[in-house]
Order: structure tokens, then sequence, then C-alpha cells
């Protein structure tokens, strides 16, 4: 074959070897950058000593809002923490959802006498929620963080929740006053 003809073949001059790297783009300087920004910030992270409960907390909120996908929509868990949640706005999620149940509870009971159904149920909403209320506090305390404003909200929550348990059932006895007896 003559030289005109032979296929050019590649020779060490103009192509980089094996370890050496080649002049980088632009682009891929700022990649390489930034690769070395993500991987200083993970071996920061995992030095930290919380990160185990970062990645327990970002594990549990996607599985959360997994399971809730269906029903809620696309990130469900961080919907509701933008709900209103003053001492107010939480009391009242409360007191209105467990209270939600009286019809169902009534049900269940049907034949006995109301006055006595209606302190059953408030009797049994009303534990529920200290128990809630008292596991929730014994974790903050755990954390570290019950004091100053956390405990001054959980305080004004607490009794907002115990004063709508007592409108609730203050409403339901006065209509039970005024209905006629069957």
């Amino acid at each position: 074959m003559s030289d005109y003809t032979r296929p050019k073949v590649a020779t060490q001059t103009n192509v980089a070897k094996a370890g050496e790297s080649t002049p980088a783009t632009g682009a891929e300087t700022k990649i390489k950058q930034n690769a070395a920004i993500l991987q200083a910030s993970l071996d920061v992270s995992l030095q930290s000593k919380n990160e185990p409960l970062a990645l327990l907390l970002k594990s549990a909120i996607n599985g959360i809002n997994d399971l809730l996908k269906a029903q809620f929509g696309d990130n469900a868990l961080q919907e509701a923490a933008s709900q209103d949640n003053t001492p107010t706005g939480t009391a009242g999620r409360i007191v209105s959802l467990s209270t939600g149940f009286f019809e169902a509870f009534k049900q269940q009971h049907q034949g006995e006498d109301a006055n006595e159904v209606l302190s059953k149920f408030m009797s049994t909403i009303r534990s529920g929620f200290e128990q809630g209320a008292r596991e929730a506090q014994d974790i903050l305390k755990g954390m570290g963080v019950l004091s100053g404003d956390i405990a001054s909200n959980i305080d004004k929550t607490l009794a907002l929740v115990n004063q709508g348990y007592a409108d609730f059932e203050a409403t339901q006895r006065k209509n039970l006053s005024d209905t006629p007896a069957g």
C-alpha cells in the first residue's frame, strides 16, 4: 500500500495516553467543581452525628408521601406542614378531626343512653388526646427542645383543645336536652 491509500492510524501525538488528562472545557471544569463541592458536602455531612437522623427524616417523609400520594397528591406531608400550625390552628384540627367521629361512635352504641354515649365518647377522645400529647412532649423533651416558645405554644394548644372539647360536649348535651324523649 502506498502512503496515499493507507488509513490514518492514531498516534501518541494526537491521543492522550492512559492516565493523562486532556485540556478541560469550561463546562467540564464546572462539572468537576460541582462534583468536588458535592463530595466535600457529603464528607462534612457524614462526619455530622445528626446525618442518620436527617436520613431517617428524609426517608420517613418520602415513605409517608408515597403512601398518601393516591389520596392527597404529591408532597402531601409538605402540604400539611404548610397549614396553620399556630396553637389555634392545630387545636382546631385536633378538635374537628376527633369530634368528627361522634356520629360513628353513636352508631356503635345504638340503644344506649345518649348522655352515657356522649360521656364515653368524650372520655375516649380526651384519653387518646392526652396520651398523644404526653408522647409528643416526651419526644420533644428527649430532643431537648421543649422550652421557650415551643413549650408555651404546646401549653396553649392543649388548653385550646380542652376548651374545644368542653364546647363540643356542652353543645351536644344542649342538643340532647332539647330533643324530646322518644
